[in-house]
């Protein structure tokens, strides 16, 4: 591995230049590394990052790697990580006019690691210094300490994915002074919804009669306004006292939590075992944004190299090489999903929708097929869209909001089921659905979406750990449960439960009501609660 050559160097000083000039945002100092696809496979278990901590799990990926490359050889074009500076590695045999391309690629994944609202929590983290040391910490923990710190990491690391990751960014972004006081914020939060549990209608009534005062008082609105709610319900203020006395408990993560109330992580022996939980968690929470934003920040890239590459002088002659590498790279998958393709075919659409105004109320209540065709108001402000779409979303809210029927039509996409043919004893794929709202859902089901399990301390307390999972359609997978509570036990130091949903089998069909073609059978969930004590797990029915 070396750093890129000074004739290298000028073509990514000439596409930063072009880039900039594009509206691109990103950092002066960048470091850019020639690698081999040998150095490309011994990085990848550490996801790029050369100063990560070595585990032994590290090793295994790599065998992983090197076998698949052996079966299906290929050369990587580039990766790059959101460090300060940011790195980039690219393959040792790349020709000029396939680096203008690739430096293309790579500057808009920075600009996106440097202003998509989602990374701000990395912005001032020097993660390479950071993780190399973490990497010596571990270390010297190894070498005092033997086995017993792979195993720690283990546990850590089949819970890493329950990390408070938005808690955490949600601090970055209050203000110091609050634009509404707390009794405001109580009215509208607590006590109408809460206390009251007022429907939308009367809810949405109380906002526009604040905004009516402020517009007609001013700054003594407040006051004027509160006249009336006390006037209309004489209890507000003893709710009121009652709510700001109550101190509102600090919402920990898993690891978190350990750490803090585990008195065995707390003993003094076993206060190095906290030391490596940090480093898990430290290095979970700085790579969730990338996991959340893989579609949206694939696509940004892909929509960059393709704009800016295409005018740029020095491809000249090297047109075809462009489309049949750029193809391979961005073409729609019949089957399977394409991130580079899918994020960006919807940051183009998203573009031309805001040239011609279609991003508009206007446009969303047109039902004429005809008049959605011809409709453009020549509005001009679609690469202003983009460039806020790139700055305030992720994967989520990208697909959720822009993956409509208009563009499942125009990509002639679809989603695929697989059915058994029994004649010829094979699996067959056939269109499912071409509906938007279907397609979208495929989408939002292939993201990353861990399990949202929180500490009850009310059904706890004393010497054990009672684990709630929040359910949202997704079961647990059975085969990591025991593994996972076993790890958990021995961080927290005696018995955990874990209440979760499970599927249960289905009640027998009535009498005279044959299930309809089609139709899919119910599924009936019901609440389990696992128990690992002293590494047994049993399981009961609540």
């Amino acid at each position: 591995m070396e750093l890129i050559d000074q004739h290298t160097k000028s073509i990514m000083e000439g596409c930063k230049e072009r880039a900039r000039d594009a509206g691109l945002r990103f950092s002066d100092e960048t470091l850019e590394y020639i690698v081999t696809n040998r150095d490309m496979l011994e990085l990848h278990p550490k996801v790029m990052i050369p100063t990560l901590y070595d585990y032994w799990v590290h090793d295994v990926e790599l065998l992983r790697e090197k076998g698949k490359y052996e079966l299906y050889p290929s050369n990587p074009y580039e990766t790059v990580i959101n460090t300060r500076p940011p790195i980039s590695f690219y393959n040792d045999n790349n020709p000029d006019w396939l680096n203008v391309m690739i430096f293309y690629h790579v500057l808009a994944h920075i600009d996106f690691f440097q202003n998509n609202l989602y990374f701000r929590h990395t912005w001032e983290y020097d993660l390479t210094g950071k993780a190399l040391a973490d990497k010596r910490l571990i270390a010297r923990l190894r070498s005092e300490h033997g086995r017993w710190v792979d195993y720690v990491i283990e546990f850590a690391r089949a819970i890493d994915n329950l990390v408070g990751y938005f808690d955490g960014l949600s601090h970055l972004f209050r203000q110091d002074r609050p634009p509404f006081s707390k009794r405001l914020d109580y009215y509208f939060d607590v006590f109408l919804q809460e206390v009251k549990g007022v429907k939308t209608a009367e809810y949405v009534k109380e906002i526009e009669r604040y905004n009516r005062c402020r517009r007609e008082v001013g700054e003594l609105c407040e006051e004027s306004f509160f006249a009336d709610v006390v006037a209309k319900n004489p209890e507000f203020e003893a709710f009121y006292l009652k709510g700001t006395r109550e101190k509102k408990e600090e919402r920990l993560d898993l690891l978190q939590f350990l750490m803090e109330h585990s008195e065995f992580l707390n003993q003094d022996e076993n206060l190095w075992m906290k030391s490596v939980l940090e480093v898990i968690r430290s290095t979970s929470v700085y790579f969730q944004p990338q996991i959340r934003t893989k579609i949206m920040n694939e696509g940004w890239a892909s929509y960059w190299h393709e704009t800016l590459f295409l005018t740029d002088d020095r491809i000249k002659g090297h047109e075809v090489d462009f489309a049949r590498v750029h193809s391979g790279v961005t073409c729609l998958h019949r089957v399977g999903l394409n991130p580079y393709a899918i994020g960006m075919r919807l940051f183009q659409q998203i573009e031309e929708g805001g040239d011609q105004g279609r991003l508009s109320l206007e446009y969303q209540r047109l039902a004429d097929s005809h008049a959605r065709k011809e409709f453009d108001r020549a509005t001009g402000t679609g690469r202003d869209v983009i460039f806020a779409v790139r700055e305030n979303l992720c994967d989520f809210t990208f697909i959720n909001t822009y993956v409509d029927q208009d563009f499942v039509n125009r990509h002639n996409l679809f989603v695929v089921g697989k059915r058994l043919n029994a004649e010829r004893t094979a699996w067959q794929y056939y269109v499912k659905s071409r509906k938007a709202e279907e397609y979208r859902g495929m989408l939002l089901e292939s993201l990353y979406h861990p399990p949202r399990i929180e500490v009850d301390r009310a059904k706890g307390g004393g010497e054990t750990l009672y684990l709630n999972h929040l359910f949202e359609g997704k079961p647990l997978i059975p085969d990591f449960i025991a593994n996972t509570m076993l790890g958990i036990e021995f961080l927290w130091g005696g018995p955990v439960k874990l209440e979760t949903s499970e599927v249960a089998s289905a009640p027998p069909r009535e009498a005279g009501a044959p299930r309809g073609e089609g139709e899919a059978p119910k599924i009936h969930w019901r609440r389990h609660v696992y128990t690992m004590e002293n590494r047994t797990l049993s399981k009961t029915l609540v």
